[in-house]
């Protein structure tokens, strides 16, 4: 049993929720905010685990509670902090950038801020993302430099980049995490894979983006939240860990393979429609340093992720198709 609770931020995403459902599997005591308040259950994979008690969430922002946020901190002499949350959705990023800048750079940074006063703070993790180097040619290392191609990437890199002169000028306990496109159990329903499951099983057409030819690593939540904590416990303060696979998927043959899965004709579930703005067309991250220094494999197969997270959705189904399906911005 873990007594010292840890904080985790943007519990409620799908990476946050996972990875607070893993911690609590290890019977860690976890302190949870988030900006909305929990989602259906289906979509809530903490609330799964028998010990969910040990799990105290609090809706707060951190564009309007920040100080709320640093208090727990404070009051509960929190050592390790697991930072989720961010606006992502990168496409929607064009539509309203500055709400983008707002919370992941401006309010990003101020966190950082009263964080990095606090003589308690052991480490912070950050997890970051792959879209702050663009598109690259190639297997993309840690080193890589930022070359950002949307709104979404830059309000990303830039905190990054801040809080990566934390780390130099005032030794800020900073690891940062980088994870390959995530999928499994409890995710979105706007996002490709249970977007596509979902679709399929009830018979609506899914548009597929540039006809589906770009493409992806797909790694499962639960590989990404096992990295996550060994990065929490081992990793080097002020380095950098990529969390993929080593394979690489079409959108196209991904959807493909999940309609031969569920014994659908493709043509049936899908469309295509135009690209969006400033998607990078492919990346690939290098990940030697996590699996040599600190020991990481990933162990979930493509295929036996997209059976675990299809059964998810046929035992949640009339849950899930009442829920939204798409996407809802909130500033």
């Amino acid at each position: 049993m873990n007594d010292s609770s840890i904080l985790v931020l943007g519990s409620n995403s799908f990476s946050g929720a996972s990875f607070c459902a893993h911690m609590l599997k290890n019977d860690q005591q976890i302190v949870a905010v988030s900006r909305s308040s929990e989602p259906n259950s289906a979509l809530l994979p903490y609330s799964w685990q028998k010990n969910a008690d040990k799990l105290q969430f609090s809706q707060l922002d951190i564009n309007h509670h920040l100080q709320k946020i640093i208090d727990i901190v404070k009051q509960k002499k929190i050592k390790k902090i697991y930072n989720f949350a961010a606006q992502s959705m990168v496409g929607q990023s064009w539509q309203h950038p500055e709400h983008w800048f707002m919370t992941n750079t401006v309010s990003t940074i101020k966190l950082h801020n009263s964080l990095r006063q606090l003589d308690f703070l052991e480490k912070y993790i950050h997890i970051s993302t792959p879209e702050v180097y663009g598109s690259c040619n190639g297997l993309v290392p840690e080193h890589t430099n930022y070359q950002p191609s949307t709104p979404y990437a830059v309000s990303r890199a830039a905190a990054d980049m801040s809080l990566h002169t934390f780390a130099d000028v005032y030794d800020f306990p900073v690891v940062f995490t980088r994870a390959a496109n995530v999928y499994g159990e409890g995710q979105q329903l706007y996002r490709i894979i249970p977007r596509t499951i979902l679709y399929a099983l009830l018979g609506k057409k899914l548009q597929l983006h540039g006809g589906g030819h770009s493409t992806r690593s797909f790694i499962h939540i639960d590989d990404v939240s096992s990295a996550t904590q060994l990065i929490g416990e081992k990793g080097k303060n002020g380095d950098i860990y990529h969390i993929s696979t080593d394979q690489m998927i079409s959108i196209r043959v991904l959807v493909e393979t999940i309609c031969n899965m569920l014994k659908l004709p493709f043509e049936q579930v899908c469309q295509s429609t135009e690209d969006r703005l400033g998607k990078d067309a492919a990346y690939l991250l290098d990940t030697k340093k996590i699996r040599s220094e600190l020991n990481w494999q990933d162990s979930i197969s493509l295929e036996n992720g997209l059976e675990r997270t299809i059964y998810w959705m046929k035992q949640n189904l009339d849950v899930l198709a009442k829920q939204e399906h798409d996407y809802i911005h909130k500033p």
